[in-house]
This record gives structure tokens, sequence and C-alpha cells, in this order.
């Protein structure tokens, strides 16, 4: 029988959104984080959400960086093409391996936050059958770069799927309850990336000011919805056929990105626009400017299979008998070890708890000798939005409202 690699993603959750503003020098740690894995974890963020983005489903929710890490983690152990595969997939080719992991490794670093209103915390973890016996060095590199705990575990005892989803649970502040939903025969190894943020908006939306008010669903009726309102000065910027705002959680290392497709421009010919360079672009060209701001409350849950995207993305062989995972774990003749399954499954909700007054750290920044005129961003229609690090420039995660719950 072959042995199977099963590389399930546990994705974060968060109980408030928001993206990132701009740490202080003495505070971040950008210059630590090798600028290489910075530009590819960009780049492989919205390709992957172009991949499993259908217009058809609904909303969408995705961690890349969970994702990004999980393969970061299995990518270890790959051999040859494979290797080369998963590589060109991550973005990350003009890398060595150790690279690779020093630079995950500092970016982990990096992410943690210094500020009592925001909460970040990755977690990893390697779940082996016993039995199961791997590389020395392919354990040790996960240990020394990703932190990631190992457990030898009776995948043949019914609970041990629980056990596995007990420390998703954990690690996801409760909001991710299942991943592994069967341990197959086959079945060898998990590797598991968690990710759990929550922040605190830098400025409260006060609960009176929440109103009913129609948000036109894509392909659908206008539903009422409450909606949060307030006004004051924010990072901001009118793109072609767009507006976008930057909402910040405590001290401003962390935002939530709103971008809002013009009336006459739907969210599928906006997203058409999403790709890395404009996006560096557009996070260049935020300036503080007052205005009125008004955002639905919103959950939004998303789970799949990433498998046939990822094989679009190059790594097919991955997931096939051409798989060289050979750095993994010694093996029979005959036996192969490939990717079964990579699972993503992600949480999210805004609301007025998720934001916190502060006084604008920003005001004046870019402000001349004539003010713009004040902005009104009414988010009563499909939108897409990320929350993005500043300090490192990754995209935690990205997703897209076109129906809110």
């Amino acid at each position: 029988m072959k042995a199977f690699l099963a590389s399930v993603i546990a994705l974060i959750l968060c109980s408030s959104l928001a993206p990132t503003s701009s740490r202080s020098e003495s505070e971040g740690s950008q210059s630590q984080v090798d600028s290489r894995l910075t530009a590819a974890t960009t780049r492989f963020s919205f390709k992957l959400y172009k991949q499993i983005r259908d217009p058809r489903s609904g909303n969408t929710f995705v961690s890349p960086a969970s994702v990004m890490v999980a393969l970061a983690m299995t990518y270890n152990g790959a051999a040859g093409t494979t290797r080369q595969a998963m590589a060109r997939t991550l973005e990350v080719d003009g890398m060595s391996l150790e690279e690779v992991n020093r630079a995950f490794a500092d970016l982990k670093s990096a992410l943690t936050p210094n500020d009592p209103k925001v909460q970040l915390t990755i977690a990893n973890s390697l779940w082996a059958r016993n039995g199961f016996k791997m590389k020395p060095a392919f354990v040790e590199r996960n240990k020394e770069h990703y932190g990631a705990e190992i457990t030898n575990l009776d995948f043949s005892n019914p609970s041990a799927a629980d056990t596995i989803n007990a420390w998703v649970k954990k690690n996801t502040g409760g909001k991710i309850e299942k991943i592994v939903e069967q341990i197959r025969d086959e079945h060898v190894l998990f590797l598991i990336n968690a990710i759990y943020f929550k922040g605190q908006w830098q400025v409260e939306f006060k609960k009176e000011n929440t109103k009913p008010d129609m948000f036109r669903v894509a392909g659908g009726e206008p539903k009422q919805l409450p909606m949060m309102s307030q006004s004051g000065n924010y990072l901001y910027y009118k793109g072609n056929n767009f507006q976008a705002v930057a909402l910040p959680y405590g001290k401003g290392d962390v935002n939530m990105f709103v971008f809002l497709p013009d009336e006459q421009t739907s969210l599928d010919q906006f997203e058409k626009d999403l790709t890395p360079e404009n996006w560096d672009a557009w996070m260049n060209s935020f300036r503080l400017i007052r205005g009125d701001i008004k955002l639905p409350r919103f959950k939004v849950e998303w789970e799949s299979s990433l498998n046939e995207a990822l094989k679009t993305l190059g790594m097919a062989e991955a997931f096939d008998g051409r798989a060289n995972f050979s750095e993994m774990a010694p093996l029979n003749s005959g036996n192969r070890l490939y990717i079964s399954e990579v699972k993503h499954k992600s949480w999210c909700e805004v609301n007025e708890e998720g934001t916190v007054a502060a006084a604008a750290t920003s005001v004046g920044i870019g402000v001349t000798s004539v003010p713009p005129p004040p902005f009104s961003m009414k988010v009563d229609r499909p939108f897409f939005f990320a929350i993005r690090d500043s300090t490192s420039g990754v995209v935690l995660f990205m997703g897209s409202v076109t129906n809110p719950g």
C-alpha cells in the first residue's frame, strides 16, 4: 500500500477584523524579514485568492499566511522536482531551503504584536501515526524554524481525530472546531497551522450609531442589515473605479482595508485588477483624510479543499504518484509519500466591539496646504477586504463579502 501525506491547514478566525497601519522604526522589525519572502507572500496571496474565488459561491475568506506556513513546513520534506514545483508555487524559488526557513522564523517573530488591544498567535504542529519514522532533520527544521509541536498518535484510535481537532480549537480561540474529519488508513502525517487574530478598533463604532440600512446583495434582492457608522480622520485612497479606507486596530500596527467598487463597477471587475503590482501601488497611495464611513456588521465562514487550486498553481505532482517527499521520512522501496489533501477553514466577524478609540496617530501625514475634501463611503454593496501587517507587508487574511450574514 502506498503511504500518503495529509497536509491539513487550520485557519485563523478573528473575532474582529482589521488591517494594519505602520509601526515606528523602534517597534517594527521589517528589516529583519527577508524582503524576498515578503514579496513572495504577496504574490502567493493574490494568485491563491484568484484560484479559490468563485463569484457564484458568495462570500470568500482565506488566510494566505496560514496556507503558506503549512505548505512551507511540508516543503521541508520535499525533494527533486517536487521541491522545485512547490518553490515556484510558493514564489520562493530564488531562495535556499535554509533562507526560506529562516525568513519564516523571522516573520513569525515580526508578527508578534506589541499591543494590548491586538492578539495574533501562530501555532504549528505535526501529528504522526505511531510507527511512522520521520527523518530527524525534517523534524528539527520544523521545530526550530516553525515552533512546531511534534506528536505521535495512535491513528487507529477513534479519538485520534478529536485529539487533533482539540488542538486546533484551542489555538484558534474556539472558532475552528474541526479540521480533520476522519483519519483514513493511508494517512501517516498531518501538518497543521493555526492562526488566531483579535483586534479592538482604534476608534470604537458607537452602538447607538448602528442603524438598520439596506445592503445590495450580489445577484439578489437588497437586504436590511445593521450598519455601523462613524466619522474621523482615516487613511483613504480613491483609485480608478473604487475607493478604499484603512481602519486601524489598537496602536495602528494592523488595519482592515475595505475596498468598495464604484457604483458602475462590479466586484468581479474590481478583482481583475487585484495584482501584486497594483496592491503595492495602492498601499503607497493612502493619505490621511477626514471622512464618514458606514460598514455593515458581518460574519464570514469559509472552508474548502485547496487541492485543485494548488495543482493549478503548479504543484500538481505533490498530489500524485510523482511526488517526492524523500526528505520527510525513509520508506521501503515502492512506497511513496504525497499530499492527499490541503484543507482550509476560516471564520471572521466584524462588529462594534472590534474597534477602540484613540487619537489619530497619523494625523497630518501627507497634508498639503490645501486639505483634500472630505470623503463619504457607505459600504452598501459587495466589497473586498484584507487584513495586512504593515511592518512585514504580509497579507494575513483577505476576502470578499457579497451577502453579509
